[in-house]
């Protein structure tokens, strides 16, 4: 476990970082008594060092959802993060000089009604508790480096944890439809990259449905005494791999009866 001194160092490093644009060496390696309560920890304090700055929490994202990235991350379960107000974009152009390394990946967002919380939350609660779901792309970035500069070791949960789960922003589209007007683990979606289809997927790819990861963080928030509020968002987690963003990139994100929107890096 790292201490107190050390966890408000590291926070204020990734505070640093996505100001400069300027990444950061794994903090696994410089840390390798590092675990994952100290990635939450230092997490946590870095959306304090924001709320201080006068940000806004909006609701909450859920990575790693998939089996094969738990798999590859030696983890059986998920992480999440927090997203704040200024991380919200229309379809439309998206600032490239807000990120680092920006990637996009498709996912559909719960805009809740009521409030989640406590250890017995089930995927019913969630659809219950949600007033609409709606199309959503996630762009993640890496304030710590994704590649060790020395090594090109890939970096470890710790530090995907710490920064965020990677999250920095969120794009929302197409329609909003209630939980039961759908079969939420048969929505699907074609990502088209500057006209080239480059992923496809089902929302089943989110551990069979996409209100499960919701549920979990709900059961995870709730020993911190923390809950999933009316009005927040939350990320689900993406049914397709990460692809990778520069300026002039336009993509094309097609849910088929759930809408279709257009966003570029500009």
């Amino acid at each position: 476990m790292l201490n107190d001194n050390l966890i408000h160092q590291l926070a204020a490093e990734l505070h640093a970082s996505e100001k400069s644009r300027v990444q950061v060496e794994h903090f696994s390696k410089r840390f390798p008594e590092m675990n994952i309560q100290d990635g939450y920890a230092i997490s946590r304090t870095w959306m304090k060092l924001k709320l201080a700055e006068g940000r806004i929490v909006k609701g909450h994202k859920i990575g790693l959802t998939s089996r094969a990235m738990q798999q590859a991350s030696q983890i059986t379960e998920p992480d999440y993060g927090t997203l704040l107000d200024d991380m919200f974009f229309e379809p439309g152009d998206i600032p490239v000089d807000r990120f680092i390394a920006p990637r996009v990946e498709v996912e559909l967002a719960f805009i809740l009604k009521d409030k989640l919380e406590g250890e017995g939350t089930t995927i019913e609660d969630v659809l219950a508790a949600t007033e609409y779901v709606q199309p959503a792309i996630e762009i993640i970035d890496s304030r710590i480096e994704q590649f060790d500069r020395h090594t090109k070791a890939m970096r470890k949960v710790y530090d995907t944890i710490s920064d965020n789960a990677a999250n920095a922003g969120i794009i929302l589209g197409g329609h909003k439809v209630r939980p039961s007007e759908v079969d939420l683990p048969w929505c699907g979606a074609v990502l088209r990259q500057n006209g080239v289809v480059e992923e496809t997927g089902l929302a089943a790819g989110v551990q069979g449905h996409p209100a499960v990861g919701i549920a979990w963080l709900a059961r995870k928030l709730a020993p911190w005494g923390d809950a999933l509020l009316p009005g927040q968002v939350v990320l689900a987690g993406s049914f397709t791999r990460p692809m990778a963003a520069k300026r002039g990139d336009v993509f094309d994100a097609d849910y088929g009866s759930l809408g279709r929107f257009e966003f570029r890096f500009a």
